[in-house]
C-alpha cells in the first residue's frame, strides 16, 4: 500500500529527470495525502509528437470514467499490479493512460509489540522509505478523466500501483508501491508497449532504506522538513539485505 509520500525535489530537477518543459511553482511537500492535487508526469493527451510529456497536477484517488460520483476515489488510491490489467476500475487506464508519480520517498507504519496506555496497543512506528542514494524516483501510476456528476467535476485523477514488498520492506508492510527504473520511464508511458505489466515488480534488494521517524507524520496537517528527521525506534526495521550481484539494471 502507499497512502502517504513526499516530494521535495526542485522543479528544475524534475524537468531534467522526467523530460518535461513545464516549470510550475511547486513547493516542497513532506506529507502528501489522498484527495490532494499532486504533480504527475504523463504523455500529453493532445500531443502531435509521440511521447511528448507534460507535468500536470492531478488529484490522488482515481475516479473511473463510468463512476456515478466521486466517492469511489477513496478506495482507489492504489491499484494492485497483479490485477490492474483486468480490474474494471483500472483496465482502460492501464491500456491508455499511464503516468509517472514523482516522489522522494513514501511512508509506512509498523505495528509494535509494546502496550500503550490502559493496555491498548501502542501507536504504530512510522518509517520513511526512500532510495538509499536519496535520489528522486517515480511510482508507476494510472490517470483518468471523469466528466463529473453535475455537482463535482470534471476531474483528472490518478492512482499508484502496488506490488508485493521485497525482503527489505516486508517486515514493515507486505505491499509496496512500484518504483520504476528511470530507464523504464519511456516504456511505461508508451501505451503501445504490450509488455508494460512486466515492469510492475518490487524494487531491487538493497536499493531502499527504511528510516524510523516521528509520529507527527500521522497528522496530514503536519507538513515540514522535521517529519523526515530520524528518531530512535523501539523496534527498528531489520537491516536491509546486501544487494545481489549485478544482473541487468538496478536503480
Amino acid at each position: 500500500m502507499c497512502g502517504r509520500f513526499l516530494l521535495t525535489a526542485p522543479v528544475e530537477a524534475l524537468r531534467r529527470l522526467f523530460g518535461v518543459m513545464e516549470l510550475p511553482n511547486l513547493g516542497a511537500r513532506y506529507n502528501i495525502a489522498p484527495t490532494q492535487d499532486v504533480p504527475v508526469v504523463r504523455v500529453k493527451p493532445d500531443s502531435t509528437q509521440s511521447g511528448d510529456r507534460e507535468l500536470v497536477m492531478l488529484r490522488w484517488g482515481l475516479i473511473p470514467s463510468w463512476a456515478k460520483d466521486a466517492t469511489i476515489a477513496a478506495s482507489l488510491i492504489n491499484a494492485r499490479g497483479e490485477s490492474v490489467a483486468e480490474k474494471p476500475a483500472f483496465r482502460a487506464a492501464f491500456r491508455q493512460r499511464r503516468c509517472l508519480v514523482p516522489a522522494d520517498g513514501f511512508y509506512e507504519w509498523k505495528a509494535t509489540s509494546h502496550t500503550g496506555a490502559k493496555g491498548k496497543p501502542a501507536p504504530k512506528q512510522p518509517y520513511l522509505i526512500r532510495r538509499r542514494d536519496q535520489m528522486t524516483f517515480a511510482f508507476a501510476g494510472l490517470w483518468e478523466h471523469w466528466r463529473g456528476d453535475g455537482k463535482t467535476g470534471p476531474l483528472e485523477t490518478f492512482t499508484i500501483i502496488t506490488t508485493d514488498a521485497n525482503a527489505d520492506i516486508a517486515a514493515i508492510h507486505h505491499r509496496m508501491p512500484v518504483i520504476l527504473d528511470p530507464a523504464d520511464y519511456g516504456a511505461w508511458l508508451d501505451t503501445g508497449n504490450k509488455e508494460a505489466g512486466a515492469l510492475l515488480r518490487p524494487a531491487p534488494l538493497g536499493a531502499l532504506e527504511a528510516v524510523p521517524i516521528s509520529t507527527r507524520v500521522n497528522a496530514v496537517r503536519n507538513d515540514d522538513a522535521s517529519l523526515i528527521e530520524p528518531v530512535a525506534a523501539d523496534e527498528p526495521a531489520p537491516a536491509p539485505r546486501p544487494a545481489p550481484p549485478a544482473q541487468g539494471r538496478l536503480f
